[in-house]
């Protein structure tokens, strides 16, 4: 995108912008915070500047009532494509607390999912080290601008998330740690993802802003419980009296998230950016072979395919990705012959 294009989009279909009437008359373009966002994102090819109308701007996003309307991103812009969980908690985690979270995020990325958090200390970090550590994709939301690192001991996450993932703020690239713009970034966290998963939270902890937020914006929410002891759970077993699902693994999680997912991938390979190229033949033709053209139940293609449920559900993933089955309730339909 150059300063004419963007100049162009601002002029002349400014009523694509995701803002009130009042706030669309009372619009007057800045050419020279334009210039200066072009200008930074072409200090490197991994700086990305995502609008609402682009391809590449996320579709779960674009249903909060208030979208931003332009995304920094610096990292692997791709990582915006995959469906993903939001993994939330305490700061102040226990040592419990951050094997559970780590654990889930692993499970969740081998499946195929993206991680996206909030890149904080205790949970937040421990779900984005799992992705790391293992090959995975995560999405890192900022509460700050896209080059102001806090807290500045996840100065190596940082730079981490962006070889396999992607940092995401919609604040100017300078802007500094100011309380307020941190539970405005929570809707974006939700907002990106499928579901959002408190692993653990006290009852007045930040991440039950994330979950409520989900909630307002039609998600799933999850949370595992934990010890009544100490009060490191109250958060999370509220959520669980209000609705919210308990997880004790990734399954309980996938099962939860097949009519989102089905959404997401529908929209996702409608962009003319994905290539019919990158579909293969026939993967996996022993598990596709157990999907008929009507739903079937996911013990149905455990039972017939002989595979365990965790392989079944990471490759019925990747049958999704790659268009021969869709997730529906109550199963999968099978949608393209061999």
């Amino acid at each position: 995108m150059d300063v004419d294009d963007l100049r162009q989009r601002l002029e002349h279909e400014r009523h694509s912008l995701p803002l009130s009437d009042n706030l669309l008359h009372s619009l007057v373009i800045d050419y020279q915070r334009v210039d200066a966002a072009l200008e930074w994102q072409q200090q490197s090819e991994q700086h990305h500047l995502v609008c609402f109308t682009d391809p590449l701007y996320p579709p779960l996003l674009k249903q909060l009532p208030d979208p931003p309307s332009v995304l920094f991103i610096k990292g692997c812009v791709e990582a915006l494509l995959l469906p993903s969980l939001a993994i939330v908690g305490s700061r102040n985690a226990s040592p419990g607390g951050l094997q559970v979270a780590y654990q889930l995020a692993r499970e969740m990325c081998a499946l195929g999912f993206s991680i996206c958090s909030g890149m904080a200390m205790g949970i937040d970090g421990a779900a984005h080290k799992a992705c790391v550590d293992h090959g995975g994709r995560t999405l890192a939301v900022l509460g700050t601008g896209i080059d102001i690192i806090y807290p500045r001991r996840h100065k190596q996450l940082y730079e981490d998330i962006q070889h396999q993932g992607c940092i995401i703020s919609e604040f100017w690239p300078d802007i500094g740690p100011f309380a307020g713009n941190f539970p405005k970034r929570n809707r974006i966290i939700s907002g990106l993802s499928l579901g959002t998963l408190v692993v653990e939270a006290c009852r007045k902890s930040g991440s039950l802003i994330t979950a409520r937020l989900a909630m307002e914006q039609g998600r799933e929410v999850f949370a595992v419980p934990g010890s009544i002891l100490g009060g490191f759970h109250q958060g999370c077993h509220d959520l669980l009296r209000d609705g919210a699902k308990l997880v004790e693994s990734a399954a309980d999680i996938v099962e939860e998230l097949v009519s989102l997912t089905a959404f997401h991938l529908e929209e996702v390979n409608t962009r003319h950016h994905i290539q019919q190229g990158e579909i293969c033949d026939l993967p996996f033709s022993s598990l596709l072979a157990s999907v008929g053209y009507e739903t079937t139940t996911i013990d149905a293609v455990v039972e017939h395919s002989g595979k365990t449920i965790d392989l079944v559900l990471e490759q019925m993933l990747e049958l999704e990705l790659q268009g021969w089955v869709v997730a529906v309730p109550g199963g999968y339909v099978r949608v393209k012959r061999s």
